[in-house]
């Protein structure tokens, strides 16, 4: 079962940003999930690394509109026609939960899309975790505009925390 990890492009090697998605891959893998994410650098290239570091399977959903090459930590690539679809299949392939990272507007759009899907009752109730702060004002500010939405994305401080969400017998079900 995978968990899709979503974030940014721009994170850096030895940047904490780069080193979080890291530790998440690492995590996930220890868990027994397969990690996948965008395929590219960044966030997406650190949570891949870290999942291989751990002994993990690691799975890159690319973009033939951008490049279809994806980084050397992934074993596994798909390459969508498009970015509607390449988000398409990272939710599908999320099974087992998504986190997310720092990130821009791309990161802002799976968000939202496992968002909506689970409070329009669309897709199944599956973790969604933020490490750390960075979207938690985004949260808190639609949480108050809609109740659905309530609930729905949990935060922890540090990638540790995913312990409490993603535990090792949810990853083999």
């Amino acid at each position: 079962m995978a968990v899709s990890v979503f974030g940014s492009n721009d994170a850096r090697e030895g940047g904490a940003d780069y080193e979080t998605a890291r530790a998440v891959g690492r995590i996930l893998a220890q868990l027994g999930y397969d990690v996948a994410n965008g395929g590219y650098g960044g966030a997406m290239e650190a949570s891949a690394r870290g999942a291989k570091e751990a002994g993990g399977r690691t799975i890159g959903v690319t973009c033939s509109v951008w490049s279809p090459s994806a980084n050397a930590y992934i074993d596994e690539t798909i390459v969508a026609a498009d970015w509607v679809q390449r988000l398409t299949k990272l939710v599908e392939i999320g099974r087992g939960g998504y986190v997310v990272l720092p990130g821009a507007t791309g990161t802002l759009v799976e968000l939202a899309v496992v968002w909506e899907q689970m409070c329009k009752k669309l897709l199944a109730r599956r973790p969604v975790v933020c490490v750390g702060e960075f979207w938690r004002p985004v949260i808190e500010t639609i949480s108050r505009a809609g109740p659905k939405a309530v609930g729905i994305v949990s935060f922890v401080p540090a990638a540790d925390g995913l312990r409490r969400f993603f535990s090792p017998a949810r990853a083999f079900n």
